[in-house]
């Protein structure tokens, strides 16, 4: 596959920002309080680049998200901050440009493949309409485009496989159909939302195997949202790990994962199963998740550091420590 540009770019050393978020902010109102689900975040992502970002259930992963694809739905919002995307602030933008801009240069797949795939309508309908959305193409080019697409994924006998009905295929074929989608107009950015959790381990490394492969076909970046440091260091190359909203580590995935910095990066890692670990107990990290609605007033994770001071009360700022590394904590 080629890029819809045709061409190729020279390489060089500083290739240019696809993507910039920069102190983002996104509340949610409810009747008991504001819920600040993302907190200040700010990152960066290369064309062709991939970047994972890594927390807890409720850390605002998802909704950063949704944040970048402006699918934030009332009561919430975006309070504040800007997503430029290739240079364009999209946090204004009017739905009319969003939505040349959604399943073209941007695309998002869900978690849940059955929720974002239309029960009533056959895989290639989907598929052609995706296609037809964006492209100037006749309903017969749309049709072939579309078994090519299924075979691209790894889809067998795609030639069948258009005629059926979500429910027939089985949750990792319909993840599969879901990627067809997203990069059937070949997105500058794609964006992968806990794309493997809901399947069993072989079909999530058949998944992996393919995001990789697209990656190296289409040149397309990579936003993978998960709770699993393992698949991101499987496709990313670097990890920004999130807390209660807020950034607490960001840099090169081997450097993270290898020599963590923030005690809860420590503790996320020190909480995963490995081979060595077999017939003992798993290191688990001390504490609850905070109210988000009763958030500390400094470091969200100060409640549960085994490094917690006096400064903690007052969030630190992002530091860059050289060489990719950024870190928010008071003992750097």
């Amino acid at each position: 596959m080629t890029r819809r540009d045709g061409g190729t770019e020279a390489a060089s050393s500083a290739p240019p920002m696809l993507l910039e978020v920069r102190d983002l902010h996104t509340h949610f109102r409810t009747a008991a309080g504001i819920v600040r689900a993302v907190d200040g975040v700010s990152f960066a992502i290369a064309s062709g680049a991939s970047l994972g970002i890594v927390g807890e259930s409720g850390s605002g992963k998802s909704a950063t998200s949704l944040s970048i694809m402006r699918l934030v739905d009332p009561p919430g919002l975006i309070a504040k901050g800007r997503i430029l995307f290739k240079g364009k602030d999209i946090v204004g933008l009017p739905e009319r440009e969003l939505r040349a801009i959604r399943g073209r240069d941007i695309c998002l797949v869900f978690q849940d493949p059955m929720a974002a795939l239309n029960p009533v309508y056959t895989i290639g309908t989907q598929l052609v309409e995706a296609l037809r959305a964006h492209q100037q193409l006749t309903h017969r080019e749309a049709s072939d485009r579309a078994v090519a697409l299924l075979r691209l994924v790894g889809i067998p006998a795609p030639e069948r496989r258009v005629h059926e009905y979500p429910h027939r295929l089985s949750g990792g074929m319909r993840q599969r159909v879901t990627i067809a989608i997203a990069i059937a107009n070949e997105p500058d950015l794609l964006i992968l939302d806990e794309p493997t959790t809901a399947l069993d381990v072989t079909i999530q490394a058949q998944i992996l195997d393919l995001v990789k492969d697209l990656r190296r076909r289409v040149h397309t970046a990579v936003l993978l949202i998960t709770h699993d440091i393992g698949v991101v260091r499987e496709i990313c190359d670097e990890v920004a790990v999130m807390y209660g909203g807020r950034l607490m580590e960001r840099g090169p995935v081997a450097e993270v994962t290898g020599n963590p910095k923030h005690p809860y990066t420590v503790g996320l890692l020190a909480s995963m199963p490995r081979p060595e670990m077999r017939g003992r107990r798993l290191a688990a990290i001390g504490g609850a998740v905070p109210n988000p609605l009763a958030m500390p007033s400094g470091c969200p994770f100060e409640p549960r550091c085994p490094h917690a001071m006096s400064a903690c009360a007052t969030m630190p700022e992002l530091r860059d420590l050289g060489e990719g590394r950024a870190i928010a904590c008071w003992l750097y």
